[in-house]
């Protein structure tokens, strides 16, 4: 374990292009604490937590069997592509009124850089963007990610829908993140990361989900998603960034959210 423990760290931290110096720095652990981990030598759980946080990585412990665990590591991926695709098709039956064009995983290209949006939807110069999280393993490149589709996505979408100079009305960019213990740690922990790449309320995505004409102007809101729960239902779909600081958790995770899409079909 602790040879696993330490390759991983080294493998992240070269990726990173970070001396040892600067990783112990960043984490709050002794340079010959970080140095004995990658050398694969047992350190304390704490030391473990602080370079896993450091380094964008999620520290876990595990006495399962190698085999075993690459299957349950199979099966994780897999719910977690379940419940993705369960957020987006939620998004879509709720957008997907008369006069609205709704695409998924839409690709784009603007200049040098391309990418694929989850989710979106226009009608006549009115723009929704959203972007869905099931978790957040590394939350730079989620955050790298999300300003890049700001920054881009409208303008090249525009050149493509033919829309003239004055651009769309109003651009409406949503990080939709599963309603999940695993991610409320992370909105918690990085509450000023997210606060700064979401620093609206979601109430142009409310104008967009009751069918009414959203503001003019640009918004970028966070809002936590259940995706076992219809748009419109009694039991609240969505809560936004500042509910996360303060609300109960749905889930534990992906297993636990993909469970409860599969048991209502």
């Amino acid at each position: 374990m602790a040879m696993d423990a330490g390759a991983l760290v080294r493998e992240e931290r070269r990726r990173r292009g970070w001396t040892l110096r600067e990783a112990a720095g960043r984490a709050g652990v002794a340079l010959a604490g970080v140095h004995g981990i990658e050398a694969g030598n047992a350190a304390s759980l704490e030391s473990y937590a602080r370079l896993g946080l450091a380094l964008g990585l999620r520290p876990s412990l595990s006495f399962q069997h190698e085999r075993r665990r690459s299957a349950a590591a199979s099966r994780d991926v897999e719910a977690e592509d379940f419940v993705h695709a369960a957020m987006g098709e939620m998004e879509a039956r709720a957008m997907g009124r008369a006069g609205r064009t709704v695409a998924m995983d839409e690709p784009y290209q603007h200049f040098q850089f391309a990418g694929r949006a989850d989710f979106l939807a226009w009608q006549g110069r009115d723009l929704l963007h959203i972007e869905n999280r099931t978790r957040f393993p590394n939350v730079q490149e989620a955050a790298g990610s999300y300003n890049a589709k700001r920054q881009y996505l409208a303008r090249a979408l525009a050149e493509r829908a033919g829309i003239g100079p004055e651009g769309w009305r109003s651009v409406t960019h949503v990080m939709a993140c599963l309603w999940s213990a695993e991610v409320l740690h992370v909105l918690r922990l990085r509450r000023a990361t997210f606060g700064s790449l979401c620093p609206d309320p979601p109430d142009q995505l409310a104008a967009w989900i009751a069918g009414v004409e959203p503001a003019r102007g640009v918004t970028s809101s966070l809002v936590l998603l259940d995706p076992a729960v219809p748009f419109g239902s009694r039991r609240r779909t969505v809560a936004s960034l500042l509910d996360a600081q303060r609300v109960d958790s749905r889930y534990r995770g992906y297993a636990d959210a993909a469970d409860a899409l599969r048991r209502i079909g």
